[in-house]
């Protein structure tokens, strides 16, 4: 047995409302869902993007369907890679700075392939980059 993907992954932002904005207009994510001041719920192509308040996450439970959800939340940077087209990183790029995102970093893999990276509004170091840094090709 293995894994298919990665269904979901979290980002902790304890400003829900600074890190909805983001997520939504500057990556291009649709929220789907909104619990506040607990999460915010993005889809991202075949997967979630799920972001939490560790405040509320790490200390009040939640109950659904005759079960409890387990406490869980982080303190300090996370981190997230989106997979984008080799071709439309540096629009990435432009887009980004237009939207007053400041490029942290940006490097070109010896493997191959590049990343860009930028922070969200509680500090997440956030990656957009080809999928060939991994060996992986593109669709």
């Amino acid at each position: 047995m293995h894994p298919q993907g990665i269904l979901e992954t979290i980002v902790y932002c304890p400003d829900l409302a600074a890190g909805e904005a983001f997520y939504r207009d500057v990556v291009g994510l649709a929220p789907f869902q909104r619990m506040p001041p607990r999460h915010v719920f993005f889809r991202c192509g075949e997967g979630v993007l799920l972001m939490f308040n560790p405040d509320v996450t790490s200390t009040e439970q939640v109950h659904v369907a005759g079960s409890t959800l387990p406490l869980h939340g982080a303190r300090g940077p996370g981190h997230v890679a989106f997979r984008v087209p080799s071709a439309e990183l540096d629009d990435w790029r432009s887009h980004l700075e237009t939207h007053g995102v400041a490029v942290e970093s940006a490097i070109r893999w010896p493997q191959g392939g590049e990343s860009i990276y930028v922070r969200d509004p509680a500090g997440n170091s956030v990656e957009f980059a080809t999928a060939s840094i991994w060996g992986l090709s593109e669709p």
